[in-house]
């Protein structure tokens, strides 16, 4: 059984987040019209920021203001692919893409466990050539529309290590048979750099290089 090598993306594999430039990239090649909800999108983020929605609730606003309340799996797959390449050439980390590199000439099964939709998140990761993806996902009618609504958890905090653990039963891997790195920049992953064997903290932000000082991680800064 191979070993793991868990990454998160936004900010570790990638410089900046995806999230809301997918939905602008959706946007401007598919309906620019939506583009007047901007003003919307940005009350979402203040309320978000004042903590009268979570974090889930802003990403199905958005989705639904940019990319619309439904979409074809068919519409939405050059998107995707567009949005991946871009991903690729302007927005990935020189030093992270070694990292990977080094990590499947090792032998491990590369897995990206990220907050981000399983939608565009599929794309990304088969650009960067990872086995496997553990994704926020999207509920899809029974027509194969995508929705803006999310199905189960959102792969954030203490609920990407639950979905890790899901995945690791549905693949019937055995915990104690596995060593498991993981690479986050974000305190909030600290439950998933406690459960793994060999936790790194890449290109940490303020809070994650504390934590990381506290905890004994390894700190690597993967922007070179």
């Amino acid at each position: 059984m191979s070993d793991l090598a868990i990454y998160d993306m936004d900010r570790t594999v990638t410089r900046h987040a995806t999230y809301t430039p997918f939905l602008l990239h959706c946007a401007v090649r598919r309906a620019p019209w939506r583009l007047l909800f901007l003003p919307i999108v940005l009350l979402s983020m203040i309320a978000y920021a004042l903590r009268l929605i979570d974090r889930a609730r802003l990403k199905e606003i958005n989705q639904s203001l940019l990319l619309g309340r439904h979409i074809s799996r068919d519409e939405l797959a050059p998107l995707t692919a567009g949005f991946a390449e871009r991903v690729w050439q302007l927005n990935t980390l020189p030093g992270a893409l070694r990292q990977i590199e080094e990590d499947r000439t090792a032998g491990r099964r590369l897995v990206l466990a990220t907050a981000s939709y399983r939608l565009y998140v599929e794309a990304i990761a088969a650009r960067l050539r990872f086995d496997d993806v553990i994704a926020t996902n999207s509920i899809i009618g029974l027509d194969a529309r995508v929705t803006a609504k999310i199905d189960g958890e959102n792969c954030y905090g203490p609920a990407k290590l639950r979905m890790i653990e899901a995945w690791f039963a549905a693949e019937g891997i055995d915990r104690s048979r596995v060593r498991v790195r993981f690479y986050s920049d974000h305190a909030s992953d600290a439950p998933v750099m406690e459960w793994a064997d060999e936790p790194f903290a890449a290109n940490p932000s303020a809070k994650m290089r504390a934590l990381a000082a506290k905890r004994g991680w390894p700190v690597i800064d993967w922007g070179i």
